[in-house]
């Protein structure tokens, strides 16, 4: 069955079930309108597919952000950015210094990654079709090898973003029909659902995207995603590169501007509702070039003073494990101004938001802790910051619980938090032992073939451990704090199987990409409808 003939059988489903539940005698309630239609047949209906033809399948990898797309082949971000035509950007990962290319292209491939990685993420937080873990290409200076077949640079090539396939070619995309029953359908689910739905958004259009599409706020800001445009980009490393404190404070300065703009825009279109503002995450050599590149070129010398000292820098900076490295809370003890300056342009933003008669609220999250002490302490430097404003704007500040040492401690950190949420892709990554980049391209095809695994945990929670250490967190941080809000922000929070074992363990609210705000609403109301039942 094709995905034309496939949304067009489920639009059908979705009008007769409207129908059936609808008018001065309906047939059928609400509730069995709602559980007649799969959160997952919305992926069909609500994002592009190929039109029923012929493909040319040159291989598969993992499908992270479903849609169709067509275009040419580009192999770095700059060529992405002066491509007159349509493109897909194909890399063996991306990184934030690819987050420009990623913008322009209409669709991302790479040859390593999965489902938690740095494009499948950003790739659904846009809802633009991306495939990753694409392990049979080889990736020349000119074309890349696919099973050994040569394509060149500029070819066509077309990426399904749900099955995962690529293939040679332009195949014609379909386009996204709206479905009205569809409105009407997702309000019966608000009425019905427990679980709040939220959204990650890091800027004001996935925030007018996310609201548009129900979100009742923002879980997750990634703060570190305002940083990577190519303007920005450069003073960020000046940061890094800074020799004297005086130049770090200028670079800092400098991106306090960019922060303040980027808040007041986020805010207006969230006027109202809840916005999570994460502090800066990632390590910092992620905002480098690629050592590696850097490397090579310093091999064939073709570095300048800059990239010398950008070389110098990622060195520096490098760690064999930087995902259980220097990033998140540790960050702000390496070097406290730079949560001190976003928590100075958050405030900012609130203050003329205020100003300007908007409703902004506000909640600053602090990513990676793993102790009382440690939270409690920066916690402070925020306050420190917030008392020496003129904002009158209470903000609650919590922080993400990732680790299983932050779940068990969960009592201990509560203390300090007025606020949990859940980061359920490192909280996965942590549990298992596995690499969130490196795990499904290898070894978890295997897994599940062999039933080693019942499901890849980093697309469905995993109903044994995980969601234990979920439940256990939310039941240790209530008993020191019975009001505390909690939360999930990792991907897990569009998956459908996700919501309901989440439901159960006692969350307040989800967080997903804006395109999969609807399932989530939908897959919330099967959640409270079955456990009702």
């Amino acid at each position: 069955m094709s995905s034309a003939e496939s949304a067009t059988e489920i639009t059908a489903a979705i009008n007769n079930a409207v129908e059936q539940a609808s008018g001065p005698d309906p047939s059928i309630s609400k509730e069995e309108a709602l559980l007649q239609i799969s959160p997952h047949q919305l992926e069909v209906v609500l994002h592009t597919g190929f039109e029923n033809a012929e493909r040319d399948v040159l291989t598969s990898g993992l499908g992270v952000s479903p849609g169709a797309a067509a275009g040419r082949i580009v192999l770095t971000a700059d060529d992405a950015m002066m491509a007159t035509d349509d493109v897909i950007l194909v890399r063996q990962e991306t990184s934030p210094a690819d987050v420009h290319g990623m913008q322009v292209a209409v669709g991302i491939l790479t040859t390593r990654g999965g489902l938690a990685s740095h494009a499948a993420v950003v790739a659904r937080g846009w809802g633009k079709p991306a495939v990753c873990g694409a392990e049979n290409i080889e990736i020349g200076t000119d074309h890349i090898l696919i099973n050994g077949e040569r394509v060149d640079v500029g070819e066509m090539l077309s990426i399904d973003g749900g099955s995962g396939e690529v293939i040679r070619g332009a195949l014609q995309t379909t386009d996204v029909e709206p479905i009205p029953a569809l409105a009407t359908l997702l309000t019966w689910a608000d009425e019905a659902r427990d679980l709040a739905i939220r959204a990650n958004a890091d800027t004001a259009a996935e925030a007018k995207l996310a609201r548009e599409n129900g979100a009742e706020g923002i879980g997750l800001c990634r703060t570190e995603h305002m940083f990577l445009d190519e303007q920005r980009l450069p003073v960020i490393r000046r940061m890094i590169l800074a020799d004297t404190p005086e130049q770090e404070t200028q670079a800092l300065n400098n991106l306090r501007d960019t922060q303040y703009n980027d808040f007041v825009e986020l805010l207006e279109q969230m006027d109202g509702l809840p916005v999570t503002v994460r502090l800066l995450d990632p390590p910092l050599h992620e905002f480098l070039p690629d050592i590696d590149e850097l490397l090579q070129a310093a091999a064939r010398n073709e570095l300048a003073e800059e990239g010398e000292a950008l070389l110098e820098a990622a060195q520096k900076w490098r760690e064999r494990n930087p995902m259980i490295g220097t990033r998140g809370v540790r960050l702000a003890w390496l070097k406290p101004g730079l949560y001190e300056m976003q928590t100075k342009a958050l405030l900012d933003a609130i203050s003329q938001r205020v100003a300007d008669g908007g409703q902004p609220v506000v909640e600053i999250m602090i990513p990676l802790t793993v102790s009382g002490k440690e939270l409690l302490g920066i916690r402070q430097q925020i306050e420190a910051v917030a008392q020496g404003h003129d904002s009158t704007a209470s903000i609650n500040i919590g922080t993400m619980i990732e680790t299983p040492r932050a779940a068990l401690v969960a009592n201990e950190l509560a203390e300090h938090a007025d606020f949990f949420s859940f980061g359920t892709n490192d909280l996965t990554q942590l549990t298992f032992g596995f690499s969130r980049d490196d795990v499904e391209s290898r070894i978890m095809g295997l897994y599940l073939d062999e039933d080693l695994l019942e499901a890849n945990p980093f697309q469905r929670l995993d109903s044994r451990a995980v969601i234990e250490l979920v439940r256990l967190g939310v039941e240790r941080g209530r008993t020191t704090k019975a009001d505390l809000s909690v939360g999930v922000c990792g991907e897990h929070g569009g998956d459908p199987t996700s919501i309901k074992l989440l439901a159960a363990a006692g969350v307040d609210y989800v967080s997903c990409s804006p395109p999969r705000v609807p399932i989530a609403r939908l897959a919330a109301a099967h959640a409270a409808i079955t456990d009702d039942a």
